[in-house]
């Protein structure tokens, strides 16, 4: 199977097999379908220490992304980690269920290990829009609320 994903957490039910769908579409809309991928939703202590350990921020966050994405024959692309807690608020935010903001951290963690960049307003705007992009072809057309604070209309 092309995308493995673990629920590591118990406080927030999700969908394995919807964000395995949701991961897939995402490495087939980049032309990756046929890479390997790794997907985890964690609590927000993992994601923090995590976070700390590897990235040396000492916060949690909604998403990280390990490009573990090597020269010769792996067919591993990489793990995206999700937090289900700050899925979950984010969700409640922006007044869309959790599973669609997991859909959504989970695109977005797949365009980092596709090379894509948010750093720079400009490059962030037009990752939002390729996540747009994906999620929209993956699912019926997300509320337009989902991007509230991501892309200015």
């Amino acid at each position: 199977m092309a995308v493995a994903v673990r629920n590591c957490q118990r406080r927030v039910r999700l969908s394995t097999p919807r964000l395995r769908a949701t991961a897939q579409a995402a490495l087939d809309a980049l032309g990756r379908g046929d890479r390997e991928l790794h997907v985890s939703v964690v609590d927000d202590g993992e994601i923090r220490r995590l976070n700390a350990r590897y990235l040396r921020r000492r916060h949690a966050t909604d998403v990280l992304a390990f490009d573990l994405d090597v020269p010769g024959s792996s067919p591993l692309l990489g793990e995206v980690i999700v937090s289900a807690d700050t899925a979950t608020r984010q969700a409640r935010r922006r007044r869309v269920s959790v599973g669609l903001e997991l859909d959504l951290l989970v695109v977005h963690g797949v365009l980092h290990l596709a090379g894509w960049d948010d750093h720079e307003p400009g490059e962030a705007r037009l990752m939002h829009q390729r996540a747009r992009s994906i999620l929209t072809g993956a699912r019926r057309r997300p509320p337009a609320r989902l991007w509230a604070g991501l892309l200015q209309d």
